[in-house]
C-alpha cells in the first residue's frame, strides 16, 4: 500500500542528550513540567551467571548506587546471601531492600547458592566462595573496590556468610583453592573482609529446639535436617559438628568485625542462636555488636527501617577502607 508522508523522512543521528534537538511539534495547551535528573534510584543487573554446579547455573543479581557506572569512584561493595532455609532462595524477596541499601552508596551483589536438597552441607559456603573470587576479579570493571568485602545475610544468609569468613583458609569451604596467606598466616589484602551483617542466622543446629519456635529443627526432612543431607540432627553429630559457627572462633584466627541483630520473637530461628555468636566473639576478643530488636519476628520491616539501617550503615563505613 503506498504511503502519503506528511513531511520529508529525517535520516537518524546518534547525539548526546544536550545534542539533540527539542521536538518543535505543537503542543499547546500541555503542562510543561521542568524534570529533575538527578539520579536517585539503584540500578539493577540481573542474572548475571558466576558457576555451574551439579550441572545447575548459578547466578548474582548486582544493585549499583545511582548514577553508578565503570568509570566512577570506586564504591565498596556488599554481598548479600539470602536467606531460604537453605532451600531455593527468592531472590525478590530481598530485592528491595537490598536497592535500598545501594541506594546509601554501596554496590550490591546478590548470590545464587545450591540448595540443600540439589546438594548438602558445605556446598552453599562453597558456592559464596566461588561468587567472592568472581567478584573480586570483576569489580574493577564495575567500577567497584573489590579489596575489602562486606558479607551481609539473613537467616540461613547469615550462616552461610558467617562460616565463609570464620573459615577463610579451610579448603573443605573451597571448590577452588582458598586465598594464599601471607607469610605471618593473615589473609591478603585482595582476600579481606571488612565486616559480617549477619541478620538472626543460625548458629548452633543442634541447639535449635532448645527454645521455642513455630517448626520443626531437627528432623531429617527439617530445614537442618535436609542441610546435613536429609538426617535427624540428634543423631548425626559427625555431620552436625562442620556446620556449628562458633566452632570457628579462636582468640588465634582471626575474624572480621560482626554487627549481629536478631528479634526477641524470632518464631523461626530462636534469640538465643545470635546470642550465641555473639557471646563467642567476644570471649575470643573479636569485635562485635549485638542489637536485640525487641518483640521483632523473622525479619520483616523493623530490619529494613531506615533508621536501624542508618545504624548498621555507620558500622560499615567504620570498617570499610577509605
Amino acid at each position: 500500500m503506498a504511503t502519503n508522508p506528511i513531511a520529508p523522512r529525517i535520516a537518524p543521528v546518534d547525539l548526546p542528550l544536550e545534542d539533540f534537538p527539542a521536538s518543535t511539534v505543537p503542543s499547546d495547551g500541555a503542562h510543561v513540567v521542568d524534570p529533575d535528573f538527578r539520579p536517585r534510584r539503584a540500578q539493577l543487573q540481573l542474572g548475571v551467571k558466576y558457576a555451574v554446579k551439579d550441572g545447575r547455573p548459578l547466578h548474582l543479581h548486582l544493585l549499583f548506587p545511582p548514577g553508578h557506572d565503570s568509570g566512577s569512584s570506586p564504591v565498596p561493595i556488599v554481598v548479600f546471601v539470602q536467606g531460604s532455609a537453605w532451600f531455593e532462595q527468592q531472590h525478590g524477596h530481598s530485592l528491595l531492600p537490598m536497592a535500598a541499601i545501594a541506594e546509601r552508596g554501596f554496590a550490591v551483589v546478590m548470590v545464587e547458592y545450591r540448595p540443600s536438597p540439589v546438594a548438602a552441607f558445605p556446598a552453599q559456603i562453597r558456592d559464596l566462595n566461588t561468587a567472592l573470587s568472581y567478584v573480586r576479579t570483576n569489580a574493577a570493571s564495575w567500577g567497584c573496590d573489590g579489596n575489602q568485602l562486606v558479607l551481609w545475610g539473613d537467616s540461613s544468609g547469615g550462616h552461610t556468610v558467617s562460616l565463609a569468613a570464620l573459615a577463610q583458609h579451610d579448603p573443605g569451604f573451597f571448590d577452588e583453592s582458598p586465598p594464599t596467606q601471607t607469610p605471618d598466616g593473615e589473609a591478603p589484602e585482595a582476600g579481606s573482609i571488612a565486616c559480617v551483617v549477619d541478620y538472626f542466622g543460625p548458629v548452633d543446629i543442634a541447639l535449635m529446639s532448645t527454645e521455642p519456635s513455630t517448626m520443626d529443627h531437627g528432623g531429617p526432612r527439617s530445614p537442618e535436617g535436609m542441610l546435613i543431607g536429609g538426617h535427624n540432627v540428634d543423631l548425626s553429630p559427625e555431620l552436625v559438628g562442620p556446620t556449628v559457627v562458633t566452632g570457628y572462633i579462636d582468640p588465634s584466627r582471626e575474624a572480621p568485625p560482626f554487627p549481629i541483630t536478631h528479634g526477641t520473637k524470632d518464631r523461626l530461628v530462636p534469640f538465643g542462636q545470635s546470642v550465641l555468636l555473639w557471646r563467642a566473639l567476644q570471649e575470643a576478643g573479636h569485635e562485635a555488636r549485638f542489637y536485640r530488636l525487641e518483640g521483632a519476628d523473622h525479619g520483616g520491616e523493623p530490619f529494613w527501617a531506615p533508621s536501624f539501617l542508618d545504624l548498621v550503615e555507620a558500622f560499615i563505613r567504620a570498617h570499610v577502607a577509605g
